[in-house]
């Protein structure tokens, strides 16, 4: 309750320009058509004077911000947010939305600390939007676009992106505290590419018709890969040793 609420007198008004500026600062992505909208879908209910102008209250305001935020940090729908208004306007209290903290699969690490050969073999289900992956990774849409310009991140037919392309986005920003721009990164593009080529030619021989082959070769996949970055992680280490 305000302070002029608390006195009896009327709580002051905003027309939508103001509510604007209130917003802007915490939602940048804010415009006077998207909180027509939202008047539209039903979602705050501001007043309108005989003319037709809209009059905002605190509360429409405090109302906008909660829609906003669950949008934005929570990428909930508009419908599952008019359910928690609906809520709490009946007095109820909306359910807690769940953290969009994606939970990334612990890669297998050998002894040594690198990646195991069960690595290799992981799979999971880890499907983050464009948005996601920004937030998640805590990078910016330009490094994002570099990333993909140098075929270093590729999105899946269905746009969406997975546990590598995470790991990748993450490890790109912190090289980037380094002065190491994606643009240098294509040197380990192509270094991954031979890789991947060699382990090809070795494997491909081994495959056959029989599930058992396949498996096999699967598994020499997997055992070739990790020993391959063993390789590529121990040179460098001694290489830097020489410098």
């Amino acid at each position: 309750m305000t302070a002029a609420v608390a006195r009896g007198e009327r709580e002051p008004r905003l027309n939508i320009g103001q509510v604007l500026d209130r917003l802007r600062a915490d939602f940048e992505d804010i415009s006077i058509p998207k909180i027509r909208f939202l008047e539209a879908e039903g979602l705050v209910k501001p007043e309108r004077t005989p003319s037709g102008y809209r009059k905002f209250s605190e509360g429409d305001i405090e109302r906008l911000r909660y829609i906003l935020r669950m949008q934005r940090d929570h990428y909930l729908p508009l419908k599952v947010i008019g359910e928690h208004l609906d809520a709490i306007d009946r007095g109820l209290t909306p359910p807690e939305p769940e953290p969009v903290v994606p939970t990334v699969p612990i890669v297998a690490l050998g002894a040594d600390g690198l990646p195991a050969p069960e690595s290799f073999r992981r799979t999971d289900r880890l499907r983050l939007s464009r948005k996601e992956l920004v937030k998640v990774a805590e990078i910016d849409e330009d490094l994002l676009a570099q990333l993909e310009s140098f075929a270093l991140i590729t999105a899946s037919p269905t746009g969406h992106y997975d546990t590598d392309a995470l790991v990748i986005a993450r490890t790109a920003r912190e090289l980037a505290d380094y002065g190491i721009e994606p643009r240098h990164l294509r040197a380990y593009r192509t270094a991954a590419d031979r890789e991947v080529g060699l382990i090809q030619q070795v494997v491909t021989p081994r495959k056959g018709r029989d599930a058992g082959a396949s498996a096999r070769a699967e598994e020499a996949v997997s055992e070739i890969a990790a020993l391959s970055v063993r390789l590529h992680a121990t040179l460098v280490k001694a290489g830097l040793r020489r410098v």
